[in-house]
C-alpha cells in the first residue's frame, strides 16, 4: 500500500458541490492500495499511521501522533499512487489493484484506524473528487509498504 500523508489544519473532500468529509487538525491521507496487498498490510498500516510522531509538543518538536492530540483524519482513496511512468508520456496504473480488490482494503484501514477512536472522514471510492486542504508545515510524508519491510 502506499499513503501520502499531509498534516493539516483543516481539510474537505467533495464531490461537484456534495461534502463527503471534512476534519479540523490531523491528517489527510492519500492511499492507494497495489495490486499484490493484502487485507492485514491495511491494519498494520493503520497502526503505523496512527502512531507515527508528526505533531509539535509543548516545545516545537514533533514529538505527538494523531491519537496523541486526538486528531482527525480524512482518507481518500487514490489508485494514482501507483502510476508507472518509466516509459512514454501517459502513465500506467496496473500496478494499482482493480477496483473490486482496493475497496474492502481500503475500507479496512478506515475501520482499523476508527478502532483506535479517532474520527475518520472519507471521500467516495471510484469517484472523482475535489480535496481542499491547508497542509501544516508544509508536513507530508511518503509511506510504502514494500519499501518498509
Amino acid at each position: 500500500m502506499r499513503a501520502l500523508l499531509q498534516r493539516v489544519s483543516r481539510a474537505e473532500v467533495r464531490e461537484a458541490d456534495d461534502v463527503l468529509g471534512s476534519i479540523g487538525e490531523g491528517l489527510v491521507v492519500l492511499l492507494g492500495v497495489g495490486a499484490h496487498d493484502a487485507p492485514p498490510t491495511a491494519d498494520a498500516l493503520a497502526r503505523k499511521v496512527v502512531d507515527l510522531r508528526m505533531f509539535a509538543d509543548e516545545a516545537g518538536k514533533t514529538n505527538r501522533s494523531l491519537l496523541e492530540i486526538d486528531g482527525e483524519m480524512l482518507v481518500v482513496s487514490q489508485f494514482t499512487l501507483y502510476a508507472d511512468t518509466r516509459r512514454g508520456r501517459r502513465p500506467g496504473f496496473t500496478p494499482a489493484a482493480p477496483p473490486e480488490v482496493a475497496e474492502p482494503i481500503y475500507e479496512r484501514f478506515c475501520s482499523a484506524v476508527e478502532s483506535t477512536g479517532l474520527v475518520v472522514a472519507r471521500g467516495r471510492f471510484g469517484a472523482e473528487m475535489f480535496v481542499e486542504l491547508v497542509n501544516e508545515g508544509p508536513f507530508t510524508i511518503w509511506l510504502d509498504t514494500d519499501e518498509s519491510r
